[in-house]
């Protein structure tokens, strides 16, 4: 017999026991994985090319207060400033869902691409758009999940205000980290809440990355001690701030993946203490034909490290192929557009895989190695 075809003889001896332990490892890892999916999301929000040129500016006292409209001529001046445009978010209700698949936002459509180059759509659906009061672009996922079209209606039920809109989709586009979103004009908006002078928030774009410090800076000075105090901020500062709201989430995650791997640890050398204990006369017979300690050792090393890999393939590899076909927007309420096996996060979980078969295996080793031929032989089978 090789060597190979005895470790794993004896890896699943008892096919019963083997089974659990490999099913634990895989139930643990895939655990891990997916904790680790949902905590690489919390800490680093996805982001589009145009990420590092733009600036968000939100009323200092609450994100949810809005912003005087006369703020924009005065952003604008401001040396380095390459486009402007409003963003208010209406959170209406679409076909009565608790959780609306796509946010929507009122802007002003002749700046909107100016701020937001990355969304790609096509000329004429774009000037179509911008002529139509109530018309309104779609991002390419929202459109594939409602089958919407250019022409369709598209109404939404006032749930933040208390008016209801009745928008036509005009155009789809695509290219944005998240392609979601619904974009329609801010003066229908305002309009149906009779002209308030307000917006949600200013989103700016810099001419360069070395102008955004500064343009920051003049923002923020341009308003203080004003009735709108703001706060501008870098786009990725903006998500990051979302991103420490959840910070509790984010220590609870870490815990349960502590717990898991050390629970995961106790069972699998359980396992392998027991397997060891089963056959101590077996490997007693080969200490006395001359094995050597260190031999004995590889074998119980090796077939750690086989129920181990085993488990990995299954818990690991089983998330991966899950997150790759799931609908991550629907199972996580919006919350992330999408949930994403990394290498790292995958890296993560073979290093607890292998750190798991040489932990697991030194207390049943230093048993064997300790153990006199004699007292293996008196070990009942």
């Amino acid at each position: 017999m090789t060597l190979s075809g005895f470790v794993i003889k004896n890896a699943f001896r008892n096919k019963r026991r083997a089974a659990l332990s490999v099913l634990s490892v895989a139930a643990s890892l895939f655990l891990l994985v997916a904790l680790q999916v949902v905590l690489n999301e919390f800490s680093n929000p996805p982001e589009d090319v145009g990420t590092a040129l733009r600036i968000a500016v939100r009323n200092k006292v609450s994100i949810a207060s809005p912003l005087p409209v006369r703020q924009r001529a005065i952003i604008e001046k401001i040396p380095g400033v390459e486009a402007i445009t409003p963003l208010t978010f209406f959170g209406g209700n679409y076909k009565g869902e608790d959780n609306t698949f796509f946010a929507q936002f009122a802007t002003d459509p002749d700046a909107l691409m100016g701020v937001f180059g990355e969304a790609l759509i096509s000329p004429d659906r774009l000037d179509a758009w911008k002529k139509d009061r109530t018309g309104a672009i779609i991002g390419l996922d929202t459109a594939k999940r409602y089958n919407l079209k250019p022409g369709d209606r598209l109404p939404l039920v006032g749930q933040y205000y208390p008016v209801d809109l009745d928008l036509t989709v005009t155009g789809i586009y695509e290219g944005t980290s998240d392609d979601r979103n619904v974009w329609f004009h801010q003066k229908y908006l305002d309009e149906l809440l009779g002209d308030p002078g307000t917006v949600g928030m200013w989103w700016v774009k810099a001419r360069s990355a070395d102008d955004v410090p500064r343009i920051i800076d003049q923002v923020n000075a341009a308003f203080a001690n004003t009735s709108a105090e703001v706060v501008a901020e870098t786009e990725r500062a903006f998500q990051m701030g979302f991103v420490s709201m959840w910070a509790n989430i984010k220590v609870l995650i870490s815990s349960i993946c502590s717990v898991v791997v050390f629970a995961l640890l106790l069972v699998t050398a359980s396992t392998m203490s027991m397997a060891v204990r089963e056959r101590m006369r077996e490997l007693a017979v080969l200490k006395a034909l001359g094995f050597r300690r260190h031999e004995l050792f590889a074998f119980i090393l090796a077939e750690s490290f086989g129920l181990s890999a085993v488990g990995l393939l299954l818990g690991a590899g089983g998330a991966w192929l899950i997150s790759a076909n799931i609908d991550a927007p629907t199972l996580t309420g919006g919350l992330f557009p999408m949930l994403t096996v990394t290498p790292r996060i995958l890296g993560t979980a073979a290093l607890v895989a292998v750190l798991l078969g040489i932990v697991s295996s030194l207390a049943p080793a230093i048993s064997v190695a300790r153990m006199s031929v004699v007292e293996g032989l008196k070990t009942l089978d």
